[in-house]
């Protein structure tokens, strides 16, 4: 069966794909065990091979440009981070009618947090404080651009057209007075750093309440390093935020800034898959009323 398709430009991948491209470009690998990994992510079809690898093909042409940049630069990210990411251990080729690069990573456990309540939130929060202070301290030096690496004015346009069509699922006025609050916020003047610029719960792994690893680095590159703070509502409790904020260093402008990226990411995500995948919706609605909530008082400065 093939990975469900979100966009009918993606490509048909299923188990049969996977184990043909595997058995024909990686023979040291041939054989061993195949499983889908079910999953909400919507850039690329992941299966576990065996037990300590999983095998990562992008569902799309723009995803597939990530797989390049993922390898160069993941391993030099790794030997600095404080927790585990995506070790590549291959890197395939366009074969079996599968139209372009794909990847090998090492497995890592854990699992994907839920949106809501969590065990440990203050020691979560740390955990999360520490990788992105510990990330953008990394050098620089011939990196690309993030992803995400626009003045946050530049969504003024798409944020503003997303409020007022989900005006039925949300306080559109609320919204707007959170997004023009951030929008008033002092723009980032120093150097880009690195970022992760995904920091969700499908983005990042937990064992017994803590941080384990952070996956999916699709949009990793230099920018803003506000942009990372959207953890703050993507992953954590109102009660662990400001445990976050202090260990991440954050000022009122770059938390203004890091809560008008989480609502613009968030009503972009809920006005596309509202109907295509509804735990990326979920999390979304879930997202806006948090920010909605914490970023009332805010707004109204």
């Amino acid at each position: 069966m093939c990975a469900r398709k979100l966009r009918p430009e993606e490509a048909d991948i299923d188990a049969s794909l996977v184990r043909r491209l595997v058995d024909a470009q990686f023979p040291e690998w041939a054989g061993l065990p195949l499983t889908e990994v079910i999953s909400a992510g919507t850039s690329n079809a992941m299966y576990r091979l065996g037990e300590d690898m999983a095998v990562r093909l992008p569902r799309l042409a723009g995803s597939a440009q990530d797989v390049d940049k993922e390898h160069r630069w993941l391993p030099l990210l790794a030997t600095a981070l404080p927790f585990a990411i995506p070790t590549p251990l291959g890197k395939g080729t366009p074969g079996e009618g599968y139209p372009w690069p794909w990847s090998v990573y090492r497995w890592l456990d854990g699992a994907n947090p839920a949106p809501g309540p969590i065990s440990e939130p203050a020691l979560l929060a740390m955990d999360l404080a520490e990788f992105v202070t510990v990330l953008r301290r990394v050098d620089a030096a011939g990196g690309p651009a993030s992803y995400r690496s626009e003045p946050l004015a530049e969504r003024d346009e798409v944020t503003r057209s997303a409020i007022h069509e989900l005006r039925a699922e949300l306080d559109g006025d609320a919204a707007t007075a959170v997004w023009e609050s951030a929008l008033r916020a002092q723009g980032w003047s120093g150097p880009a750093v690195w970022i992760h610029a995904d920091l969700q719960p499908g983005n990042v792994l937990v064992a017994d309440g803590r941080l384990s690893a952070v996956i999916d680095f699709g949009c990793l590159g230099l920018g803003d390093p506000a942009v990372d703070l959207i953890a703050a509502w993507y992953l954590l409790p109102a009660g662990a935020r400001e445990v976050f904020r202090t260990g991440s260093g954050a000022d009122d402008d770059a938390w203004a800034r890091g809560r008008g990226w989480a609502l613009s990411i968030a009503l972009l995500e809920l006005q596309y898959y509202r109907e295509s995948n509804p735990v990326m919706a979920s999390i979304a609605r879930h997202v806006i009323a948090e920010l909605l909530t914490d970023g009332s008082a805010s707004a109204a400065v």
